[in-house]
């Protein structure tokens, strides 16, 4: 996939000056503010704003530096292209200094977990995608999914994400992802692992 695939918007005029990564955390924040999951790893607000965008960084490292990051005004999704990966490295460190060292077992089984779930095939991976809370619900993220699922379709490539609330569980049905396992680790609220066969 070329760079040109995941063309960016362009962003309102006031963050004219941000670059498109600070652009999508920033949106990325905001949607997951009140994510059963995301909300489980940083229950504190301190915490959440803090570490929470770093996380969604090293989740969906790739993005950022490959020219898979889909950004619009409203919405941002970090696309991981099959032979990538997010980064592992970033991920564990920032689990060791951001989490209580009692809750890091858990939280670290359940990114075992999620890895578990990913199809054997070489695969598109969606770790992230999120809407701005006042945009929700008017197609934003649905234009975010549309360009690499139609890659997928033209070269017979899987995509797979994991879904955090029975809302965006029914986003991605409609886009022809079929859940696949229920992810439950320890206390954390349950993750969708969900799979689209190319079309």
């Amino acid at each position: 996939m070329t760079h040109a695939t995941l063309a960016t918007l362009s962003p309102p005029a006031k963050t004219a000056s941000r670059t498109p990564a600070d652009q999508a955390l920033s949106i990325i924040q905001s949607a997951f503010e009140q994510d059963p999951p995301v909300r489980w790893l940083y229950p504190s607000d301190a915490d959440y704003q803090r570490y929470f965008p770093d996380f969604a960084a090293a989740l969906g490292a790739p993005a950022f530096t490959e020219g898979t990051l889909a950004l619009n005004a409203a919405a941002a999704a970090l696309w991981v292209q099959p032979g990538s990966e997010p980064d592992e490295a970033a991920l564990g460190a920032l689990i060791e200094r951001s989490i209580p060292a009692h809750r890091q077992a858990d939280v670290f089984a359940v990114i075992e977990e999620m890895g578990a779930h990913h199809p054997e095939e070489p695969h598109w991976y969606l770790p992230v995608l999120g809407t701005h809370p006042e945009m929700q619900g008017r197609g934003h993220g649905a234009a975010l999914l549309r360009p690499v699922l139609e890659v997928c379709d033209r070269t017979g490539v899987s995509a797979y994400l994991e879904a955090t609330t029975e809302r965006n569980r029914a986003l991605y049905a409609r886009h022809g992802f079929e859940a696949t396992a229920e992810i439950r680790v320890a206390d954390c609220p349950p993750l969708t692992a969900m799979v689209r066969s190319p079309r």
